[in-house]
């Protein structure tokens, strides 16, 4: 793993790494570092993410992954394309599919912040992570249409989940380009704060998360999807199975227990 060298928002690195890797107590932030290419995906890039993500330390309890310089991820950098025929195309896309994968089903919470563009492979990285917050600088498009492509990171999974199938296709067919204000409305992310403060918020987020029981957080992360998915009823069987093993946890009896001795705040609005 990378070393942090830099502030998450400053000038670009001088590592050469493709990725700045740092902690702050239980959270783990990841930094893509190609600012000068707009943090364009390349092998080098996609494969260190496999690597710190297939490598956690147990003390970790959450994960931001963030642009190093002006932009979160401008996707895919094309001029690796060129360089692969059909069946090396169709292995490439299935490396990116693992590693995605590898994020979306991390053993913590993963948060994703972005500004500029995050567009194309850029955007299907983003929606492997389990929160989003922008910053209004940030701008999503997928390209893959003029360029003559289709998806290949797991956008045409993923992102229909958020914003539909239908808002996705227009997006290929048309290249229609979504503003951050846009995007926390349609589904592109949960958050949008002031300039410059995406950073700062996903990292108060992953804060709130990294306190939650952790067999919670495995629960809304690995079970949650499988049962909004699933049939109504296998949902519903699932839903219980969960609910019984996280209320048996020591640390659920543990945290219930000071709720009721009046130890923790009740829930109020902010």
């Amino acid at each position: 793993m990378g070393n942090a060298t830099s502030g998450p928002s400053g000038s670009p690195s001088s590592d050469a790494s493709p990725l700045v890797i740092a902690r702050s107590g239980t959270i783990l932030t990841v930094g893509l570092n190609r600012p000068a290419k707009r943090n364009a995906l390349n092998d080098g890039t996609v494969l260190a993410l496999e690597a710190c993500f297939g490598d956690i330390a147990d003390d970790v309890r959450a994960v931001v992954i963030h642009g190093i310089g002006e932009h979160f991820s401008s996707g895919l950098d094309l001029s690796e394309l060129t360089e692969r025929d059909v069946t090396e195309g169709l292995i490439h896309s299935r490396m990116w599919h693992r590693v995605f994968d590898k994020i979306q089903f991390a053993r913590v919470p993963v948060i994703a912040a972005l500004k500029g563009a995050v567009i194309g492979g850029g955007l299907e990285l983003a929606c492997a992570a389990h929160i989003r917050v922008a910053e209004p600088s940030a701008y999503y498009a997928l390209p893959e249409g003029q360029r003559g492509i289709f998806v290949g990171g797991g956008g045409s999974v993923r992102l229909p989940r958020l914003i539909g199938v239908a808002r996705m296709a227009d997006m290929m067919l048309t290249g229609r380009v979504y503003s951050a204000a846009e995007g926390v409305t349609l589904g592109f992310s949960q958050y949008l704060t002031e300039a410059g403060e995406a950073y700062d918020k996903a990292v108060e987020l992953a804060g709130k998360v990294a306190s939650n029981a952790p067999l919670t957080n495995f629960a809304v992360l690995q079970a949650l999807p499988m049962i909004a998915e699933a049939n109504p009823q296998v949902g519903l069987l699932m839903e219980s199975l969960m609910a019984t093993v996280a209320q048996g946890d020591k640390e659920a009896k543990a945290r219930i227990r000071a709720f009721l001795d009046r130890k923790t705040a009740k829930v109020k609005p902010t």
